[in-house]
């Protein structure tokens, strides 16, 4: 565990978030492996099956994320604050909240697969390999949420490497199984969703047994949890916002999915391996937006503005010189990561192509999750969510719609960065409003 109340800010940040950092390029690396590994040994079609999945499987698990990400906000609130107590009864609600709805999710999701996918007009050659998978991977869904779980409540505490040892672990394994269960035993994509599953629950297992050996105020026993009502509703009151926020991010997405299912099996190939590089090129970005909401939940929390504000400006710097980075390694060596998941080179064309206009607006990107990190770790959620929702349901999705019927499907690639840019400003407006005051936990 670690005060970030003390010392200095822009240091502290650094520490607290190159594990956070690590850890989400281990974690990224399961879809990259995945995706690559598909590619090469399955070939086009089943790597378009995977990336169709993902914008089903987040809208399932958005609302949840999304409540699970309040719980960590009031737990670093309340550790900032010193209430221990409080501490460990927040860490027993999220956990009986995940056990319930991780199962009413499998009971959801797994009957209602094939029709989300011909809803979202998915070509008729993919739609069987892609039931095959997301019906698979949502049996699962438990350990997803326990170990998401688990490293949220760790990085409230201030603890951002026992998660990153545990992952490193998963995504090694991952590879191990993948490579056993597609190249060895030819289950198909079938193999890519058991590794997927088993390597996440090893990780689980160990960290469990690790943390109930090593830790004072986390112990995960089901013969001791207590469901704390005024906490869930304190977790849901900070973290349903966000949830919504995704919940209708993440239907947005089954949109451009489907917009972009238009296009043919080339172009689902094609944004799915670019998709699973723009998440790691810009999944920085989002951890230092992560990292500063704990930052600045425990400073709020020990009534220390200033040193939050502090935090956001390093946030904003780092994030944008890295971002200026990317977007130059893109253009150099875009078409060459391409050709790590296919080597079609009408797929490897159009994938760049997504990534190069995407890369000029990285640092947007970044800046607009910068202040919502900020707004999230002081608990003032709500109006960042209509920001999101105004930005992407009544600018995105219809300029989307608009340019790919001008412009084909660089027009649709396009609707990304502008978003970006209109995000931005309206997350920064708020932020200078200082109407976020107020909302810390009590």
């Amino acid at each position: 565990m670690q005060d970030l109340t003390k010392g200095n800010e822009s240091r502290l940040l650094l520490t607290f978030v190159w594990p956070l950092i690590l850890a989400n390029i281990f974690q990224n690396l399961y879809n990259v492996v995945d995706s690559a590994i598909v590619g090469n040994f399955i070939g086009k079609q089943a790597l378009a099956s995977v990336g169709a999945s993902f914008p089903i499987i987040y809208t399932l698990i958005s609302l949840i994320i999304g409540v699970g990400s309040g719980a960590s906000i009031v737990v670093s609130q309340y550790f900032g604050a010193k209430d221990n107590e409080k501490v460990k009864r927040t860490i027993d609600t999220v956990f009986i909240f995940f056990l319930g709805a991780s199962f009413l999710i499998t009971l959801i999701g797994i009957p209602l697969a094939p029709s989300i996918f011909r809803l979202m007009d998915l070509p008729a050659e993919l739609q069987d390999s892609a039931v095959d998978y997301i019906q698979i991977y949502l049996s699962g869904i438990f350990v997803f949420f326990s170990f998401s779980g688990i490293s949220s409540i760790l990085r409230g505490l201030g603890d951002s490497k026992t998660p990153l040892k545990y992952m490193v672990f998963s995504t090694i394994l991952n590879v191990v199984l993948d490579i056993l269960f597609i190249v060895v035993f030819g289950w198909g994509i079938k193999g890519v969703a058991f590794a997927t599953i088993l390597s996440q629950a090893f990780a689980l297992i160990g960290a469990i047994v690790h943390l109930n050996r090593t830790h004072d105020i986390i112990r995960l026993t089901f013969r001791r949890y207590h469901f704390d009502v005024t906490i869930f509703k304190e977790a849901v009151r900070i973290g349903l916002p966000t949830g919504l926020q995704q919940a209708f991010v993440a239907i947005g997405m089954m949109i451009m999915m489907r917009l972009v299912n238009g296009f043919g099996t080339n172009t689902v190939a094609a944004y799915a391996a670019a998709m699973r590089i723009d998440a790691f090129v810009k999944m920085p970005a989002l951890t230092f937006a992560s990292g500063l909401s704990s930052f600045v939940g425990q400073n709020l929390g020990a009534k220390l503005e200033g040193r939050a504000r502090k935090g956001l400006k390093s946030t904003v710097f780092v994030s944008g010189a890295y971002c200026l980075i990317v977007a130059i390694l893109i253009y150099l060596f875009g078409e060459n990561v391409m050709s790590w998941f296919t080597k079609d080179p009408e797929v490897i064309s159009i994938g760049y192509n997504y990534l190069w206009i995407c890369s000029l607006m990285y640092w947007a990107f970044s800046l607009m999750f910068s202040f919502i990190g900020f707004l999230r770790g002081a608990g003032a959620t709500l109006v960042p969510m209509y920001i999101t929702l105004i930005n992407l349901w009544i600018i995105r999705i219809p300029l989307a719609i608009f340019l790919s019927k001008s412009y084909g499907i660089m027009g649709l690639w396009s609707s990304f960065p502008i978003s970006w840019v209109l995000g931005a400003l309206g997350a920064g407006g708020y932020f200078f409003s200082n109407r976020w005051r107020g909302k810390i936990a009590k």
